[in-house]
Formats: structure tokens, C-alpha cells, sequence
């Protein structure tokens, strides 16, 4: 009888974790335990029912912690846990200054925010900062920064809620060399150009950005834009772009694309793949199979998207390139010569393989919806159609687009239906598609509420999750998981991001699969997602129970060629 007391004695003792005094062991404590919840990687792999501990800013243990304590406790219950989400193409550049708290992301659950299409927050001169504060419309806000790194590190000193990074853009890069015209950079002047994407890039941008249906980036040739690309390449960076061309020309936009990653020697992304105008619709197959065998080659091409048949942009979008040769003032003033008027109405009305129309991509006036404007006066019609405002004022939508332009002083922010849903469909299911919203992180309060917007500023994640994963089970959960977390940050080179494992940064979403979905539309826009319950951003907590507390514990990422 004591052989076996002593055993069992010397068995507890055996099992017992002890302290470096001898002491029974406490059992661990975390800063957040994250209990009972359906857990995805960011692999792609299905959900596990485990634990997710998080100690400081870091993910430290995962799995049945059934014995661990926490300050915050967190009951997932019933509920998916994901790494936070990253938006591939953010135009949260304004709005992060107005309002860090970057509400109608956060409540999808996006826990960084990539920016960089084509125009970036930095490289700035004197003249591109007045240019900057001359346009500014709703968002009003002092420019405290001259290169990219000093803009993110300004956001983060700022506080957001959100982490930040950003590729440099190669339109900023060509405007702070060669201003506004339509002029081929002298080898001088390509070089100063190349000098400037490698201060971004020793700084911390992720690559070159581009958005060449625009001026002055329409005014870049292939070649320009290829040594712009060797320099991002020598620090891993990547080129991302709004293709050339996303109508007619698309598959040579394509083309174009694939050619700067191959002879630059990097990976590179589409932005927001779709084919816009209903003529343009069948070319998607072509396109898809084109990508497909740029892969097997061996090239790095991948593409985001976003969850609308419709985009937005400027009504200038409607205009020839050339038009804007010398910047806006120099628009203004085409526009109000008559006999040049007529010229660039002319152009408009007649379809054309060498610029991107989008007036007649949309097929109508109808289709062209007005958004936002930069004059009070003008504010009144935000929410018409062109073909409305055509109407009230008795003239043709081509001689409307031209007034509106000139009265309004700016771009005009406007959203044309381009795109087809099936295709949609058909660009998701491509495994090497991401998600990017191209739009501002906004809240329906303040002067977020002077201007309306595109529905994908509150709702482009959550109608992944809510419409195309469980009521159109397009994608699996969790692939769409991945595609909001995984596949990004590999993409970009993120340091210890989109996964949830041991010793990465906790950016940790806690969401309902059986209710989230997105509120916003297009005649009311300004609608909070529903169905994401707790938020992390660098084991910070940023939404608890569906509201935000207030938290700004967001930091500049930057990309693998950072000088450290």
C-alpha cells in the first residue's frame, strides 16, 4: 500500500510543472485569449476549433488552452477567426488624415491598407505640394511630409487604427520630374527619375505603382516605365498597375504588363481586374488564359478585384488624354474655348482603340452616376445621373460632362456601371486574385457626408464574405480567407502578416460567416457592413462587439528592400 502511494505521489510530481522555487506553476497568462472559435490560417486550409493567446503585439500560442488566463478575454463561440484582412488597393491617402480611426474598413475587418495606384503620398517638391493643397476638396489638411516614408511614418505618429504601407507611384514620380506634359524624359532626367523610385525603395515602398488610363501616366511609354521597374527590382519590389487600357485595348494592356515584368525581372499585379464596356465583355476568357500562361512560365502576375459591376473615377475619364496635356488649368482652358470644345466633344462621341472612354463604356448617360463635387453650388446634384443633370439643364450629356468639369474646377468624382457579373464570378475563382476596395475608408458622420461615394468604401469585404462566399458559394470560406490575407501579404513581402501563427503580428478578425454582409449601396452609400465582431491591429483591440473603441495602434509596414 505505500509502494503504491509513493508511486502515484512520484507520478503527480512527475506531471506537476514546477517553478525555479519549487512552486506549482500558474497557468499562463495572456494579454488576449481568443476562445472557442472556428480558426483559419490564411492557408487556405479549412477551419480548426482552437485558441488563438496573444501576448503584446505578437501571436504566441494556438490551440486548447482550456487552462489559460487573460486580461481579455474574447468568446468566438459560433464565430470564423482570421488574420486581419489587407486591402490591396486603398485610396485612403485623405481620409486616414481626417479620420484615423478608419471606421467602414475596420468594421469589415481590414487590418492594413495598401496605397500606390499610380499617385502616392510621396516623393513631393514645392510644386507638387501647392498642386496637393490646390485640389484639395471636402478633406482639407497641411502637408507636413516630402517622401513617402515621411508620410506613413506621419500617419503612424498621427495614430490610425490601421497599418499602412505603400507603393510609390510612378505618375508622382513622373510629375515631380517632367510636370504635367506630354514630353519623353531626356536620359538626365530618366535617371533623376530612377534616383527617386530608389530613395523610395531603400525607405520602405513595396514597388512601383501605376494608372496609365490617366494623364500625365498616359503619357509614359512601356520603356519608361521598365527602368522605373529594374530599380524596384533590385529590392524586391513589386509593379502593380491600372492597366493602360481595361476596354478595347485590354488584352494588350495586358500584354504590356506582362512584357515589364518579364524584362524588369518582378513580379507584378494587376489592379482590379474586370473587362469595362459590354463590347469588351468576351474578352475575359482571352485574358484569363493569357495570365494563366504567363504563370507556367514562370512570371509572378497576379490581379485584385473588387466585388462591383460598377467603377469610379472622374468624369475627366470621359475625355481624351491629350486634353489634360499641362494639367487641370491647362483642361479648363481647352474647355472653354468653343472651337476646341467642339473638338474634344467630337473625339468623345466616337469610339476609339487609342484612349479608355469610359462615358461610352457605360453604354449611356443613365449609366453615369455623379458622386462628388467640389463646388457648393454643384453639391445639389450629387447622387443624378449624367442623364438627369443633362435633362434639368436642356443640353446634350457630352456638352454636360464639359460644364460640369469647368464650373466644379476638378475631376467631378463619378461611378460608371462598366463591368458583368458573370465575369466577376469568373475573375474570383482565379486562385492568384486579392481584393483591393479602390476606395477611401470613410464613416457616414462629418465630412465624410458632404460628397457620396461608391458602395465598396463600406462594403467591398464584407460582400465577398456575404453574397459571393455564403450565398453564391462562388469561392469556399476559406479560400476566400485566404485571398484576404495570405495570398497579399506573400504577395507583397509582408514581415509576419496574413497568417495566424506562432510569432506573427496579431491582426486578428473575429467575424459571424451567417451574418456578415455588406449595407451600402449606390443611393446609400454612406452604410456601415455588418457582422465582424472583434477587430485586432498589433494585439491592440479596434472593434469590440461591433463598435470601435477608439484605439489608433496602426504602424507603417514597409517593403523586404528597406535599408534597415
Amino acid at each position: 500500500m505505500k509502494i503504491r502511494l509513493f508511486t502515484s505521489l512520484a507520478l503527480m510530481l512527475m506531471l506537476t510543472p514546477l517553478t525555479a522555487a519549487g512552486q506549482t506553476a500558474r497557468p499562463e497568462e495572456f494579454d488576449v485569449l481568443i476562445k472557442g472559435g472556428l480558426v483559419y490560417d490564411g492557408t487556405g486550409r479549412t477551419g480548426r476549433r482552437v485558441d488563438v493567446a496573444v501576448k503584446d503585439d505578437r501571436i504566441v500560442a494556438i490551440g486548447n488552452l482550456k487552462n489559460a488566463r487573460a486580461r481579455n478575454l474574447v468568446d468566438a463561440s459560433g464565430l470564423a477567426v482570421a488574420p486581419g484582412f489587407i486591402n490591396m488597393l486603398s485610396w485612403s491617402t485623405e481620409s486616414l488624415i481626417a479620420d484615423g480611426r478608419s471606421q467602414g474598413e475596420v468594421r469589415q475587418g481590414v487590418t492594413t491598407q495598401i496605397m500606390g495606384e499610380g499617385w502616392s503620398m510621396g516623393p513631393l517638391n514645392e510644386r507638387l505640394k501647392q498642386q496637393v493643397i490646390a485640389e484639395q476638396d471636402d478633406i482639407k489638411f497641411d502637408i507636413e511630409w516630402t517622401t513617402l516614408a515621411e508620410y506613413l511614418r506621419y500617419l503612424e505618429k498621427r495614430g490610425v487604427s490601421q497599418n499602412v504601407a505603400s507603393f510609390v507611384g510612378a505618375t508622382t514620380i513622373r510629375q515631380y520630374v517632367l510636370g504635367e506634359s506630354d514630353v519623353r524624359p531626356t536620359p538626365a532626367q530618366l535617371q533623376e527619375m530612377r534616383e527617386l523610385v530608389r530613395q523610395a525603395m531603400e525607405e520602405g515602398a513595396l514597388g512601383v505603382g501605376s494608372s496609365l488610363i490617366y494623364a500625365p501616366a498616359f503619357y509614359a511609354r512601356t520603356e519608361e516605365l521598365i527602368e522605373l521597374c529594374k530599380v524596384a527590382a533590385r529590392y524586391k519590389g513589386k509593379y502593380i498597375s491600372h492597366l493602360r487600357s481595361e476596354g478595347n485595348q485590354w488584352v494588350e494592356a495586358v500584354e504590356e504588363l506582362i512584357r515589364i515584368s518579364e524584362e524588369a525581372g518582378l513580379p507584378a499585379e494587376i489592379y482590379h481586374i474586370k473587362a469595362a464596356g459590354m463590347q469588351n465583355w468576351n474578352k475575359v476568357d482571352r485574358v484569363l488564359a493569357l495570365i494563366n500562361a504567363a504563370r507556367r512560365r514562370g512570371l509572378k502576375i497576379t490581379a485584385d478585384m473588387y466585388m462591383y459591376t460598377a467603377g469610379s473615377t472622374g468624369l475627366n475619364a470621359s475625355l481624351p488624354p491629350w486634353t489634360m496635356d499641362g494639367g487641370y488649368e491647362a483642361l479648363f482652358k481647352r474647355l472653354e474655348d468653343p472651337a476646341m470644345r467642339q473638338k474634344i466633344a467630337a473625339e468623345v462621341r466616337v469610339p476609339s482603340d487609342k484612349w479608355e472612354n469610359l462615358y461610352l463604356a457605360a453604354g449611356s448617360a443613365e449609366r453615369v452616376l455623379l458622386v462628388g463635387f467640389k463646388s457648393e453650388k454643384l453639391k445639389p446634384l450629387t447622387g443624378k445621373t449624367l442623364a438627369e443633370v443633362a435633362k434639368m439643364r436642356g443640353k446634350d450629356p457630352v456638352e454636360t460632362i464639359m460644364d460640369l468639369i469647368v464650373e466644379d474646377r476638378s475631376r467631378v468624382g463619378t461611378v460608371y456601371f462598366l463591368m458583368d457579373e458573370e465575369n466577376l464570378k469568373k475573375e474570383l475563382r482565379q486562385p492568384w486574385v486579392s481584393l483591393g476596395s479602390d476606395g477611401a475608408s470613410m464613416a457616414p458622420e462629418g465630412v465624410f457626408l458632404k460628397s457620396s461615394t461608391h458602395p465598396r468604401a463600406y462594403g467591398n469585404f464584407a460582400r465577398l464574405l456575404g453574397k459571393y462566399v455564403r450565398e453564391e458559394k462562388v469561392i469556399s470560406l476559406s479560400e476566400a480567407i485566404r485571398r484576404l490575407t495570405g495570398l497579399p501579404a506573400t504577395n507583397l513581402g509582408l514581415d509576419r502578416r496574413g497568417f495566424l501563427r506562432k510569432g506573427m503580428f496579431a491582426d486578428v478578425v473575429v467575424f459571424d460567416p451567417q451574418t456578415i454582409a455588406d449595407r451600402a449601396t449606390f443611393e446609400n452609400p454612406h452604410q456601415y457592413s455588418v457582422g465582424v465582431k472583434h477587430v485586432f491591429v498589433n494585439g491592440v483591440q479596434v472593434l469590440k462587439d461591433g463598435e470601435h473603441t477608439g484605439a489608433k495602434p496602426g504602424r507603417a509596414l514597409w517593403g523586404p528592400g528597406k535599408i534597415k
